[in-house]
């Protein structure tokens, strides 16, 4: 079944749902390979490395440089790859209320990580927004 591409559709059933712990983000030289112990939700590589988001306690057990300490949103809405403002309109509210987010999109969902100290205000910004669409 393809994705969903009407904003309106997107934004009243995105869904938002919080994942427990906190996600960091880190960076390995690319001639380097991922610890098999690690579980990336994401990995990405890049001319400067390979780039994963790992959750914190295991880059701290796995003694690992790390930034951005999140919590991760996922929308659960199936949104199509070809969606067009979706992502748009959920950075520009978060901008407008100061809040730094990094966004990844899927096959099947687009994933917020957004910094842990303001997870709680994050979700209640996409729940009106669900509810203002």
């Amino acid at each position: 079944m393809p994705g969903e591409r009407n904003l309106k559709t997107l934004l009243q059933n995105m869904k938002p749902e919080m994942h427990e712990g906190v996600f960091v983000f880190c960076s390995i030289s690319e001639d380097k390979e991922i610890p098999a112990t690690l579980k990336p939700v994401h990995i990405f590589r890049e001319r400067e490395g390979t780039a994963f988001i790992i959750r914190r306690e295991e880059a701290e057990a796995a003694g690992l440089p790390y930034q951005f300490a999140s919590r991760l949103i996922t929308l659960t809405v199936h949104s199509s790859l070809e969606a067009v403002g979706f992502l748009a309109a959920i950075t520009g509210r978060f901008a407008e209320a100061g809040i730094s987010v990094n966004a990844v999109s899927a096959f099947y969902h687009d994933h917020l990580f957004v910094p842990e100290h303001r997870a709680d205000e994050a979700l209640r910004h996409l729940q009106n927004m669900c509810k203002q669409a």
